[in-house]
């Protein structure tokens, strides 16, 4: 099994450590290092800066929404990323969530299956440098009766196949990543679940293409934060859940929530939603059980993280993305570091 680093939003007040954490992840010989994008900071620019100050390790986006941009475009990042960092990018694509597609993008929150399989499929016509026409559901390209003309890629990737990741919950979206995508971008995983929860619906995607799961990059994110008690540790990572299980989208569609509710928390994560929706933050944070952030974080001593990284493993994880806790940059640095020799004391160091 591999590790990554995720560094999550840039403007979230750990701008100026950043760039140290994914260069001492870089000389831990991390495979990976992912940020994100919401409707603050966008992932290209932030991959291009630590790309330009890291060696070895990828970068990757996890993710590039797909409401934010044709597919085309995202075609040209891909390739321009992939060709600046010599062959380091990792594409990683998501739908968003309703309210950030409609609220912030204008695009209507519909068939989004659909619109992810063409979206793909454009972008990896695209990326083959051949003349790009397409029909589809969702695009057209050229668009007819008008004067465009299928045009081609003028930039050459670094490599002829950059890996595509999807970013995906539900059981329908998670067949179809395992059809269509190299990889899944996973979060709030647990081991003890992931079997149910997320892997045998990759499975069945990647036997409808005819394929098994070698090679397909299983890749969730994990919190990490390094202590003697493990109950203080989890409170840390109370708000963060709430979040997610309570406010990241409306009453009917939270796909965290839905997540929480199928690895078995329904009563708790109606709570949880429920308080949060009401402005009651602090309720929702105190609702969250103990033991759903202890099974989808990496809390405690190295040995502890160990055990938990070899169940992930168990599962069916390739890459362990690790977001290390902490209010400094050492408490941060210390983190990757556990990651490393916690890695290795379970025996999973290729």
């Amino acid at each position: 099994m591999r590790l990554g680093i995720n560094l999550g939003y840039w403007g979230a007040g750990m701008d100026g450590d950043n760039l140290s954490v994914a260069q001492e992840a870089d000389r831990l010989g991390y495979d990976v290092c992912w940020a994100a994008e919401a409707y603050g900071s966008d992932a290209p620019t932030v991959l291009s800066w630590v790309a330009a100050q890291t060696e070895s390790i990828d970068v990757g986006s996890a993710i590039l929404q797909i409401p934010a941009r044709q597919p085309a475009m995202t075609a040209m990042t891909a390739a321009t990323l992939d060709s600046l960092s010599g062959g380091r990018f990792r594409l990683g694509l998501g739908v968003s969530g309703p309210q950030v597609s409609e609220g912030w993008y204008g695009v209507k929150f519909d068939k989004p299956l659909a619109r992810t399989r063409e979206y793909v499929e454009i972008v990896r016509r695209a990326m083959t440098r051949e003349r790009l026409s397409y029909e589809g559901e969702h695009w057209t390209l050229p668009l007819p009766g008008g004067p465009g003309k299928p045009l081609k890629l003028t930039v050459h990737p670094e490599r002829e196949h950059i890996p595509l990741y999807i970013a995906a919950i539900g059981p329908k979206n998670l067949e179809q990543t395992g059809e269509i995508a190299d990889g899944a971008l996973l979060i709030f995983p647990s081991a003890e679940h992931l079997e149910d929860t997320a892997i045998r619906h990759l499975r069945a995607g990647r036997e409808k293409a005819g394929l098994t799961m070698d090679g397909f990059d299983v890749c969730p994110t994990v919190p990490i934060a390094v202590g003697d008690d493990v109950n203080a540790l989890a409170d840390v990572f109370r708000p963060y859940t709430a979040l997610y299980v309570g406010g990241m989208g409306s009453r009917k569609q939270n796909f965290y929530n839905q997540l929480a509710r199928r690895m078995g928390y329904e009563k708790e994560a109606a709570e949880i939603q429920d308080k949060y929706l009401a402005g009651d933050k602090k309720g929702a944070a105190a609702a969250v059980p103990h033991e759903l952030i202890d099974s989808t974080t990496l809390l405690g001593s190295v040995e502890r993280i160990a055990d938990r990284m070899g169940a992930y493993a168990a599962a069916g994880v390739t890459t362990l993305t690790l977001a290390p806790a902490g209010l400094t940059l050492d408490e941060r640095i210390a983190a990757l570091r556990v990651g490393t020799d916690a890695l290795e004391r379970a025996g999973l160091v290729s």
